[in-house]
C-alpha cells in the first residue's frame, strides 16, 4: 500500500527559483495554435497579482496595520517598509484543500471505482476525466503517455481541480503524443509537480474551445512547478501553448528546448489576458523563436523575475505576427486593433540573449528593472509586423518604455535598438538605463544611438556585480538608487521589495 501523502497549508509547496548569478522575422507563426476560439475584453477589478477572483473576499487582500517592527515582510506578504509593495502571490488555490482524491500509479488500473491509495487508477487521462470541483488528481512518480485531452473541465472559485506530482515525491512525466495533453475550456484548475517532454507539438495546450461568445471559457488557471522540456524541434512547437486564457499564473517552473528552426516559444500566448509568469527559468532557446510571447491581442501580462539563459532570438517578444482570424477579442472594423497592450517585463535576468526584448505592434508596453548580460545582437527591437489591411486598422507599436535597466555588453552590440518600419519608434521613452560596454568601457554609449534622447542614463560606468555569475549588485555600485520610481515595481529577481527610488537593475540594494 502507497503511503498516502500529506497535503500542507491548503496549497502544495511553492519553490522559488531563482539563480545566482518563432523566427527572428515575424514573431511565430500566423495560425495561432489551438483551436480557433477567443474571448471578450477584461473585466474590471481582477488581477492575477495579487487581487481576489470571483468568491475571495477582498478584506483578505488589504495589508495589515503597521509593520513587524523589525523589518520582516508581516504575515500575508505585505511589506511595510515599502507602501503598496505585495511579496505574496495568491491564486486561485491559496486557502483552499481538495475535498476528493484519485490516485493514479504505473501499476495502477484504469477501471471503475479506482482512484483510492491502495488502488489507484493507471493513467492520469483516466482520472482526470473523473474529477469534479475540489478533487486533486494525484499523480505518482513514474512515465505516463501523452497525447490525451479533456473537454470543459472545471473547478470553481472555492473549489479547483489540482493535476500534478504527490508532495514529497518526484515529479511524474508525461511523455510523447501531439501534446502531452490538451484542455480545451478549462476553468479554475491547478496543474503542478510535472515533467512533459517528448512531444512532436505543443508540451501542454489549453484553448478556450471556439466559444466565441463566452468570456468565461477558460480562465482561472495556474501552471507551477513544472518542467516542460525538449518539445517539438522541427518548427512552431510550443512547450506551454495558452489560447484565449484569462487570468492565470506561471510560477516557479523550468522550460528548456521548445521548438526549433528559429521558431516555437517556451510559454506562447494567443489573445490572452490579465497574467503573471513568474520566477521561472527559460534555458537553450537559442534554435527557437521566443522565450515568452504575447500576441493576438493579449494584454495585461506581466513577466517578472525570471531567468533567462540563453533565450533564442527575442527573449521576450511582447506583440508579434498572428492571422486575423485567432485574435481574442476579435478584430474590430469600426476602431483600431493591436498585437498586444500592457505587456510589462519586470526584473528579470537576461542572458546572452539575441535580443532581450521585442516591442512588436505593443501598445503601451514596459521594459524596466531588468539586467541584460551580453546580448548577441540587440538589446531591443521595436518592429511591426501586423499592419493595417483587410478592412483593419492596427496601431503601430508606440509608448513603449525603457527604463531602470543595465545592459551589460561587449562588441557583439552593432545597434542598440532595431527599428522596423511602420512603428512609432519616436513615442518611446528610454530613462535610468544603465550602459556599460565591459570589453571597452569608453565605447559604452549605446551603439547605433536611441531613437530617441535618454533621460538621466548613466553611461560607462560599471555596475559592479556581486561575481562573474551573480548579478546581485555590490555595495559600490552605480546602480544603486539610481532608478526612476515606477508604479509598475513591486518586487525584485530575489523577490524583495524595490526601495524608493530603485535601484537599477534587476536587483534592488546591494547583495
Amino acid at each position: 500500500m502507497r503511503r498516502m501523502a500529506r497535503w500542507t497549508g491548503g496549497v502544495w509547496a511553492v519553490l522559488l527559483l531563482v539563480a545566482g548569478g518563432c523566427s527572428d522575422g515575424p514573431g511565430g507563426s500566423a495560425d495561432g495554435g489551438g483551436t480557433d476560439g477567443r474571448t471578450e475584453g477584461p473585466e474590471a477589478g481582477t488581477r492575477p497579482d495579487g487581487s481576489p477572483p470571483d468568491g475571495m473576499a477582498p478584506d483578505a487582500m488589504r495589508p495589515p496595520e503597521g509593520g513587524t517592527g523589525d523589518g520582516r515582510v508581516p504575515e500575508g506578504g505585505f511589506d511595510a517598509r515599502v507602501p503598496g509593495c505585495l511579496t505574496a502571490v495568491r491564486t486561485i488555490e491559496t486557502g483552499r484543500e481538495p475535498m476528493r482524491r484519485i490516485h493514479v500509479a504505473t501499476d495502477g488500473e484504469d477501471r471503475d471505482g479506482c482512484g483510492g491509495e491502495a488502488e489507484p487508477c493507471a493513467t492520469p487521462a483516466y482520472a482526470v476525466r473523473r474529477a469534479t470541483p475540489g478533487t486533486a488528481v494525484v499523480i505518482h512518480p513514474g512515465t505516463y503517455p501523452g497525447g490525451w485531452s479533456v473537454d470543459d473541465l472545471a473547478g470553481r472559485d472555492d473549489a479547483p481541480i489540482w493535476i500534478g506530482g504527490a508532495p514529497g515525491e518526484d515529479r511524474p512525466v508525461i511523455q510523447g503524443g501531439a501534446n502531452a495533453f490538451h484542455l480545451i475550456g478549462a476553468r479554475y484548475i491547478v496543474v503542478h509537480d510535472l515533467e512533459i517532454t517528448g512531444t512532436s507539438s505543443n508540451g501542454i495546450n489549453v484553448d478556450d474551445a471556439g466559444r466565441r461568445d463566452d468570456p468565461d471559457s477558460a480562465r482561472w488557471l495556474v501552471f507551477r512547478n513544472l518542467d516542460i522540456h525538449d518539445i517539438g524541434g522541427s518548427g512552431n512547437q510550443d512547450c506551454l501553448k495558452i489560447s484565449g486564457v484569462d487570468d492565470f499564473w506561471v510560477l516557479d517552473s523550468r522550460f528548456a528546448r521548445c521548438g526549433g528552426g528559429r521558431a516555437g516559444s517556451a510559454i506562447d500566448q494567443v489573445g490572452c489576458h490579465r497574467g503573471l509568469i513568474a520566477r521561472n527559468r527559460f534555458e537553450d532557446q537559442t534554435a527557437s523563436g521566443n522565450a515568452v510571447q504575447c500576441k493576438g491581442g493579449s494584454e495585461d501580462i506581466e513577466i517578472r523575475a525570471n531567468l533567462f539563459v540563453d533565450p533564442g532570438p527575442r527573449g521576450v517578444n511582447m506583440g508579434g505576427s498572428t492571422g486575423f482570424r485567432y485574435f481574442r477579442p476579435p478584430l474590430a472594423s469600426d476602431r483600431p486593433n493591436f498585437e498586444a497592450r500592457d505587456i510589462r517585463v519586470l526584473a528579470n535576468v537576461f542572458v546572452r540573449p539575441t535580443a532581450a526584448v521585442a516591442f512588436v505592434g505593443c501598445i503601451d508596453c514596459l521594459a524596466a528593472n531588468n539586467t541584460i548580460v551580453n546580448p548577441q545582437n540587440w538589446v531591443l527591437r521595436i518592429l511591426q509586423e501586423t499592419t493595417t489591411s483587410g478592412g483593419y486598422e492596427f496601431l503601430p507599436a508606440s509608448n513603449g518604455r525603457f527604463v531602470n535597466n543595465v545592459v551589460y555588453f561587449d562588441g557583439s552590440v552593432r545597434s542598440a535598438v532595431n527599428v522596423g518600419p511602420d512603428t512609432d519608434a519616436a513615442s518611446f521613452e528610454f530613462s535610468n538605463n544603465l550602459w556599460y560596454r565591459h570589453d571597452r568601457p569608453d565605447r559604452s554609449a549605446p551603439p547605433g544611438d536611441l531613437p530617441v534622447s535618454e533621460r538621466d542614463g548613466i553611461v560607462g560606468e560599471d555596475p559592479r556585480f556581486a561575481g562573474s555569475d551573480d548579478y546581485r549588485l555590490s555595495p559600490s555600485s552605480p546602480a544603486i538608487g539610481a532608478g526612476r520610481p515606477l508604479a509598475e515595481l513591486t518586487v525584485d529577481m530575489s523577490w524583495m521589495c524595490f526601495a524608493n527610488p530603485p535601484s537599477i537593475g534587476a536587483y534592488e540594494g546591494a547583495s
